[in-house]
């Protein structure tokens, strides 16, 4: 075919969740205003919600004069001023939170009073405030990102007169470079002077997981900062036991029944005490286990039977250690134990002859272990070409408050019905925007740098 170079697969790829700056020594804002409000950053990812206080527009200054980009049906403003979407229905709307996380970490407002519904309150703010946002939508929930959708926004995107691409998705198998849609788009990206900041997966902790391995993209892994949410478990023999958990249930210290995942199991709905322990779907017994709080041996850190049969809340015992460190928002009083307090939990359970106990609200404690690359976040070596070393730098990934979309599950769970401006979520698709913003104040102060400038900026100046 006439001017094609190339024909690749239309292969599906997948999204890879304020005091983060503080951590990093970064101060937002140290930039003047319309130096920094030069600079656009495009958003490969689910989209945005433009009402969300995050991307208010006061006191910003038009966009620059470079700027081609457009929004179709969406009202944009000074601050989000271009929006595109490619697939499925017909608007750039974030209906899934992704989007508008990772936009409102990288290059958000302050907003005074930020929360999870009381949890980790104070300014949220993006490391950016001032630099302008782009949207390209080419994530659509379970549907994934397709690569032809990718390629396309690539070629807006460039078009449009971004001066840095942040892409919080990528593949869990990396393609070759040449089959790859977001290194043939950072490629072309490049050699038009865009960097292309994208995240290096969930996939850890083993080596040779990590995505998004061309060199001439910035590769983000995920680290801690100083701060994590615990919900303790409090038992009625006065035993406390330290989880982790977003939990926002207040349920005022009062003590209720405890009972055994596998000793309630749905019999009847042809479930046995393997299902019943991992509290899969359809598990557990309604009967057995409304009004109580239920221990889950869970592999899968599966809570989801518990609240199909009006439990009024779960105790997820996870026997994977090294994945302990990521704190979930749960849709009902929920925590999250090491497999040897859920033990201790469960031998309670067994040797008393009416066990209680309750599930404390979530606190913010102190880290004095960070920083350190969390659990999930995808490793080395470059399996693709292992001469080039990736990931190239680590940002704050783990328990990042930001922007959300009101029409989203803050949990995931489809039986979560609370709407949130703010949501605490982790990923390399937090850690992702974190630099790309650092890449974006980069390029404010240095204008005439190249993308390599800029990347070799960022990774020799970073702390070990």
């Amino acid at each position: 075919m006439e001017r094609v170079i190339s024909v690749i697969p239309n292969h599906k790829l997948h999204l890879h969740t304020t005091h983060s700056w503080e951590f990093m020594d970064f101060s937002p804002g140290k930039i003047r205003p319309q130096e920094e409000g030069n600079i656009v950053i495009g958003f490969l990812d689910s989209g945005i919600w433009p009402e969300s206080e995050s991307f208010n527009d006061e006191g910003m200054s038009p966009p620059p004069a470079k700027w081609k980009g457009k929004c179709h049906n969406i009202t944009c403003n000074n601050k989000i001023i271009g929006a595109r979407y490619y697939n499925k229905f017909k608007s750039p709307r974030d209906a899934i939170g992704h989007g508008t996380h990772t936009s409102s970490t990288a290059a958000g407002r302050e907003v005074d009073g930020a929360s999870f519904l009381g949890l980790a309150k104070g300014t949220a703010t993006g490391g950016v405030p001032n630099a302008r946002i782009a949207v390209y939508k080419v994530c659509w929930d379970m549907l994934g990102c397709s690569n032809a959708d990718i390629l396309a926004a690539f070629d807006d995107a460039i078009a449009d007169g971004v001066d840095i691409l942040s892409m919080s998705l990528g593949s869990d198998d990396p393609q070759p470079f040449f089959d790859d849609a977001l290194a043939i788009g950072a490629f072309h990206a490049m050699k038009h002077g865009v960097l292309s900041s994208a995240s290096a997966g969930n996939s850890g902790p083993s080596p040779a997981t990590a995505s998004n391995l061309a060199p001439w993209m910035l590769t983000v892994a995920a680290s801690s900062m100083d701060r994590k949410f615990i919900s303790q478990v409090v038992l009625g023999n006065g035993e406390i036991y330290p989880g982790i958990a977003v939990n926002s249930f207040k349920l005022n210290g009062t003590s209720f029944p405890l009972v055994w995942a596998g000793d309630v199991a749905n019999y009847s709905g042809g479930n046995g005490l393997l299902n019943a322990k991992n509290c899969l779907p359809g598990s557990l017994n309604s009967n057995k286990i409304a009004g109580k709080i239920v221990l889950c041996n869970s592999v899968l850190g599966d809570y989801t039977g518990v609240v199909m049969a009006n439990g009024l809340g779960a105790i997820v015992s996870f026997p994977i250690p090294f994945l302990i460190d990521i704190a979930l928002s749960y849709p009902l009083p929920a925590t999250q134990v090491k497999t040897g307090d859920g033990d201790a939990i469960l031998e309670y359970i067994r040797t008393t002859e009416n066990p209680i106990g309750t599930i404390l609200v979530g606190e913010t404690w102190k880290d004095i272990m960070a920083p350190y690359v969390a659990s999930f976040s995808s490793r080395g070596p470059n399996r693709l070409n292992p001469e080039i070393l990736k990931p190239d730098i680590t940002a704050p990934g783990l328990d990042i408050l930001a922007a959300w979309s009101p029409v989203a599950s803050p949990s995931g769970s489809p039986f979560d019905t609370r709407k949130v401006k703010f949501n605490v979520i982790s990923g390399t698709s937090m850690s992702c925007p974190h630099a790309s913003a650092v890449a974006a104040y980069v390029k404010a102060l240095h204008p005439n740098w190249s993308p390599a400038a800029i990347k070799s900026a960022i990774m020799t100046t970073g702390l070990i």
